[in-house]
């Protein structure tokens, strides 16, 4: 499973690090743990982790700052969040900002494997969506600027005619412009190209 990263442990109880490295280890998870929060802001880098185990009440800051930490970073990191019963609310809090689980203590083992295998299947599944995205983008990019207005006004839906009238050129330099953007987008049908120009973000004209 070490492919996908490792999975983040921030707890300031040596114990609790301990017990929890000892459980995802021996279900096959790569573990790093960090005994406070700004240690692992420091330590972690962008692009590696699959997501993050972090207790709610730690000293300097709690899980529920680091998780809004890593928001303002950008950084793409499923988090779950352990919780005594008294936070409860907060572990809400949590879950509203974004996180994708809390588990209260005294944990079971089984519900927290499960919820990091969720996590893990989460940031898989962020992680291709964000390789299409940026695919797609490349190959926005190789398009000439006449390609790139052809593309938008497929995205709305026009069909050749229309465009030709709204771009002032022939239905015919349409259909060759149609033929490069297949070629160039790697296409292999027009629902095809517009799903790929949605991935890369391109929008109808005068939107």
């Amino acid at each position: 499973m070490s492919d996908q990263g490792p999975v983040f442990i921030v707890d300031d109880d040596a114990d609790v690090r301990d017990s929890l490295r000892a459980l995802l280890e021996s279900a096959g998870f790569e573990v790093e743990d960090y005994d406070s929060a700004m240690g692992f802001l420091g330590g972690m880098s962008s692009g590696r982790g699959s997501c993050l185990v972090a207790d709610i009440r730690m000293p300097d800051m709690d899980g529920l700052t680091l998780q809004e930490e890593l928001v303002k970073r950008q950084a793409d990191l499923p988090v779950i969040i352990v919780t005594g019963h008294g936070d409860v609310p907060l572990a809400v809090r949590a879950m509203k900002a974004g996180a994708i689980d809390f588990i209260e203590k005294p944990y079971d083992d089984e519900l927290l494997l499960s919820s990091v295998r969720r996590a893990r299947e989460q940031s898989l599944n962020r992680q291709a969506k964000s390789s299409n995205a940026k695919e797609a983008e490349t190959r926005v990019a190789s398009l000439t600027a006449r390609e790139r207005e052809v593309l938008e006004h497929l995205v709305a839906g026009q069909p050749n005619k229309v465009i030709a009238h709204e771009l002032g050129i022939s239905p015919r330099t349409v259909e060759i412009h149609r033929a490069h953007l297949m070629e160039k987008m790697q296409a292999r049908s027009l629902s095809d190209l517009v799903r790929l120009a949605l991935t890369a973000g391109v929008q109808a004209p005068g939107v």
